[in-house]
């Protein structure tokens, strides 16, 4: 939703660009989750800037999994500062306990600046942010709305792109935030002055229902598609028939029992204080990802 389908998606190079040395400034940048929705838009953004990086995943070189501690130290090694996203989700049991565990030990490991992707509403994400912005790190913390891009390449890309999304929403708003403003804040955030000690709460630029969400995908891709209500229940069913591995789908159903119900539905400004511009918005991101053939059958 946020970081719960962060670490899925397309693959990005793994392993890492550019030489270590002991010199800060080549010291490399670790993204975890460096393979995913969001990561991957990190890793290619330091990369542009001719920031080394080094991808935490588990097809990295060296693996990363948050359920392995073992495979912490590797990635830590000469690190200068590193960006913290949490699979499946920070609703997740335990995300809070195995985030402080790993915050330790990249301090002790000589990390000194952290940036966090954070959840809306979610009171374990809190908890998280808590951990990162008393750890004794520089620190920014990115809180997100709700990706427009788990509609193109997320849990709910499939059924987008079938012709019905059946969600259990209502009329719930949620200002829907473009993924590629998320990675350009980070990315902000971990090669520039400014953004130390800083929460940004990123959002889209207006508010729209999961049904008005589904009528802007529609006209981008001149394509019949029409949302569904269905129940929490009958949501887990058609995940869990779907393959969605179950800690995937416990997280779902989580953010769509819980924070969905209103608590998010007002816009923020992160994107503008954070790079000086006003956020993409829906329309935009329906009409380039239809471009790039994201609900093509």
């Amino acid at each position: 939703m946020r970081s719960s389908l962060s670490t899925m998606g397309r693959r990005a190079p793994s392993g890492l660009t550019g030489p270590m040395t002991t010199d800060v400034t080549t010291k490399p940048i670790l993204v975890l989750g460096g393979t995913g929705t969001v990561g991957r838009r990190v890793v290619a953004g330091l990369a542009a800037r001719g920031v080394p990086v080094r991808v935490g995943s588990r097809s990295g070189r060296p693996p990363f999994d948050w359920t392995d501690d073992t495979t912490w130290d590797p990635v830590l090694e000469g690190v200068r500062a590193a960006f913290l996203v949490y699979y499946p989700d920070l609703v997740a049991p335990g995300s809070v306990e195995t985030i402080a565990s790993f915050v330790d030990r990249a301090m002790a490991r000589g990390v000194r600046r952290l940036v966090l992707l954070s959840g809306r509403g979610e009171e374990q994400a809190l908890r998280a942010e808590k951990v990162v912005t008393e750890s004794g790190a520089t620190w920014t913390v990115v809180r997100s709305a709700f990706f427009a891009q788990n509609f193109s390449e997320g849990n709910f890309a499939d059924s987008t792109r079938s012709g019905v999304l059946a969600l259990p929403a209502g009329d719930v708003e949620e200002p829907f935030i473009d993924v590629d403003d998320i990675a350009d804040v980070v990315v902000a955030a971990l090669t520039e002055p400014g953004h130390e000690d800083r929460l940004y709460e990123v959002t889209g630029p207006e508010l729209l229902t999961f049904a008005e969400a589904v009528e802007r995908i529609a006209d981008a891709t001149g394509r019949p598609l029409r949302y569904q209500q269905i129940s929490v229940p009958e949501f887990a069913e058609a995940m869990s028939a779907a393959g969605v591995p179950d800690e995937v789908a416990e997280v779902v159903v989580e953010v769509f029992s819980t924070v969905l119900d209103g608590r998010n539905a007002h816009l923020a400004d992160g994107v503008q204080r954070a790079l000086g511009r006003r956020p993409r918005d829906l329309a935009g991101f329906a009409r380039r990802a239809a471009a790039a053939g994201a609900w093509t059958a």
